[in-house]
């Protein structure tokens, strides 16, 4: 505690002498976080691509057609590339040689505004420097004028080697040495570095993974050029190698990233812009003067709209990636929103009424790739995650605008077809998001009102318990009145619906949801809907669908099982929903009572086909048994007393229930699609082909 008060007591001990000047690549040592983001495998990986970097800028500039990146197994990365090769004469104001001056010099470089690269990525002019300030040893090979130069460094400080790997004794010297002759066509750079474990973690490393991704995503964005990838670290697993080339440019870099069937074909939009920027330029006086200079931006955008729900956007600057966006994004979403809502009105999908859509309804199954290039574009730090150029967001605007326009316009027959796809997506994910709001807000009353949110109608059991407890959905009140009598009421519960409800496979969540039998049952069986449904937060074990044994009862339970399938579908996965199967007839036996033994219920047979009546006839008859004339023939569970009802159709002692399963997933989609799906021709078509197998007499009429 004295100790402390003394300090703060005497001003005079804080002095000139306490502060320090970091030199050169002294500074990215001593905060290499700064520059490359951290000292993990995140930070190494940086570093590797800083350097791969470099030949793609060449690759951009036309003057390099192949790199070769490869780990090697002492741990070191080398990258090879066919480029012009990294200058070796010497700078006229440093007198270093060019390769030294980059690799030894920060904001050293020939990307700020020289005329040597139209658009770089490399815009900074320190990645090669931090890297080899990071290395415990790099190493350069540079093939110009017919010579290979080579040029060491340790630490960022050149000098010689003599022997392999860092940890050969070093002498330092300044200069680049000749070792070989070449053809005098023979142009390209290679750099081999051993990372400095002082600074990187022991466990930092370079995931294959993500180099071939990221390889794979530069190989996309520059058509043409190959990268290939060697892994040496593993020889046990023996030496991994790929290569990435691909002619088709970023429309085919959206195709490989979307992850879902397409609604349109991949719309290419290409364009260009002028801006003019204040920078300073270095006079020959060697003085910065600030300068307007003319700017021109390009911009190449592929884009295409799936029928998922997911958004897959990739954004790139000069072929580096901005995870984070941007201007150009900000552009590119601001130019989608606005020429969506527009056609939208302009087509009567959005009434005047209608709110307009919003950035995630047009962004909902877009998979998009924006690439911008222009000179010296400012990024936001030295990993270059955003974009800070602002001019970028309105060129991207006007240039997506025009473009979007005309094709969500066009009268073309194709392209008129895929637009109106793309609009009715967006509209429906509109709905679907306001629907989704409405669901929450009744979810949330729910929540506060507890049972009152049920409905009034439902007849519930006084069983809370999964094992027993059973819902039966029940087709009209006659039928209902009857099943009050027939039911077990302490594990069987009732709900009532009027006729045939919505066929949800051709309506919008919001419909659904506004319909009143839908939101009932959705209501009682209280796990939700969708992707938000709860399979354990159904209050029923089992879900029972009992309708007449007819052709309107038959297509009720179509119709609940296409609302089960769409929006509960693990019930069904579940093995928890199940179809009542009720009898058509009852054979009344006149003389089962002189049979010795006999019970009262024995003098009545239920059927449940017309086949299975005529075969129990025949058994009666060869029996001499005598039945009433004619045999009942039941129109609807209504016609049943309770007795009847309990006994054929509810009691689990002598019930039937048909299991209803989604054993093939795919198969079951593509039929409840042709049955109850909005294509009217493929269903004419299956109804036709029956019609030939149907046979007429069986028809109730």
């Amino acid at each position: 505690m004295t100790a402390l008060t003394a300090a703060v007591d005497e001003p005079e001990d804080y002095s000139a002498r306490h502060l320090s000047v970091l030199e050169g690549l002294e500074a990215v040592r001593k905060r290499p976080g700064m520059y490359i983001g951290s000292t993990d495998s995140r930070g190494l990986t940086h570093c590797m691509w800083e350097i791969i970097d470099n030949s793609v800028d060449e690759a951009l500039g036309g003057f390099c057609t192949r790199i070769d990146v490869v780990l090697h197994g002492d741990g070191s990365v080398e990258v090879r590339d066919n480029g012009r090769g990294i200058p070796v004469d010497a700078e006229p104001r440093s007198g270093l040689p060019g390769v030294e001056l980059v690799m030894t010099k920060l904001h050293a470089g020939g990307k700020f505004g020289s005329g040597s690269y139209n658009a770089s990525g490399g815009l900074h002019g320190v990645g090669a420097s931090v890297v080899n300030a990071l290395s415990g040893r790099l190493d350069v090979e540079i093939d110009r004028q017919g010579r290979t130069h080579a040029m060491s460094f340790r630490r960022g400080i050149p000098g010689g080697f003599d022997g392999a790997g860092p940890d050969a004794p070093f002498t330092a010297g300044s200069g680049v040495e000749e070792v070989r002759r070449v053809a005098k066509k023979v142009t390209g750079t290679r750099i081999r570095f051993w990372p400095d474990r002082q600074i990187f973690l022991k466990d930092a490393d370079i995931a294959r993974e993500s180099l071939l991704d990221r390889a794979r995503q530069t190989a996309f964005l520059i058509p043409g050029l190959s990268i290939a990838v060697r892994d040496e670290r593993f020889p046990e697993e023996g030496t991994y190698e790929e290569e990435f080339r691909f002619d088709g440019g970023i429309g085919e870099f959206c195709t490989y990233l979307a992850p879902d069937e397409a609604v349109n074909d991949v719309l290419r939009i290409q364009g260009s812009g002028q801006f003019t920027e204040t920078v300073p330029v270095l006079d020959d006086q060697g003085h910065m003067t600030p300068t307007d200079v003319d700017r021109r931006l390009e911009v190449d955008i592929a884009l295409r709209w799936g029928t998922g729900y997911e958004t897959t956007a990739r954004s790139f600057v000069n072929v580096i990636a901005t995870p984070k966006g941007g201007t150009h994004m900000t552009g590119f979403e601001r130019a989608l929103v606005r020429v969506v809502n527009d056609q939208l009105r302009a087509s009567k999908l959005l009434k005047d009424k209608d709110d307009p859509v919003t950035k995630e309804d047009v962004l909902e199954g877009l998979t998009a790739v924006v690439n911008v290039r222009l000179p010296e574009p400012q990024f936001e730090g030295q990993t270059k995650e955003i974009l800070g150029t602002s001019a970028a967001s309105r060129i991207v605007s006007q240039v997506v605008g025009k473009d979007l326009r005309a094709f969500l316009a066009s009268t073309r027959r194709g392209e008129k077809q895929q637009a109106r796809a793309v609009l009715d997506k967006v509209v429906n994910a509109a709905k679907a998001r306001i629907a989704a709001r409405q669901q929450r807000e009744t979810q949330r009353r729910k929540n506060a009102l507890e049972s009152s949110a049920l409905p009034a109608k439902l007849v519930d059991c006084r069983s809370e318990g999964l094992d027993r407890s059973e819902l039966f959905i029940v087709e009209g009140d006659s039928a209902l009145g009857t099943a009050k009598l027939a039911r077990d009421s302490e594990f069987q519960a009732l709900l009532p619906i009027r006729g045939k409800i919505l066929n949800v496979q051709k309506s919008s969540v919001s419909d659904m949801l506004k319909n009143s039998e839908c939101a009932a049952i959705l209501q009682v069986i209280g796990a939700g809907s969708g992707r938000t449904f709860d399979l354990d937060a159904a209050r029923y074990g089992r879900v029972i669908l009992m309708a007449d044994a007819d052709v309107d009862g038959a297509h009720i339970r179509c119709l609940l099982l296409t609302l089960f399938y769409r929006y509960m579908r693990p019930m069904l996965e579940a093995g928890r929903v199940y179809a009542a199967v009720p009898p058509l007839h009852r054979i009344e036996l006149t003389n089962v009572r002189k049979k010795r033994g006999a019970k009262p219920e024995d003098r009545y047979i239920y059927t449940y086909t017309d086949s299975e009546l005529q075969r129990r006839l025949l058994e009666l008859e060869k029996k001499q048994m005598t039945w009433k004339e004619p045999v009942q023939r039941y129109k609807g569970l209504g016609e049943m007393d309770a007795d009847q009802l309990a006994e054929t159709t509810m009691d689990p002692r002598h019930r039937t229930l048909r299991r209803i399963r989604v054993e093939h997933a795919e198969e079951a989609a593509k039929v409840f699609d042709l049955l109850m799906g909005n294509e009217v021709a493929p269903r004419r078509e299956f109804i036709s082909q029956g019609a030939q197998e149907l046979d007429v007499s069986r028809i109730d009429t």
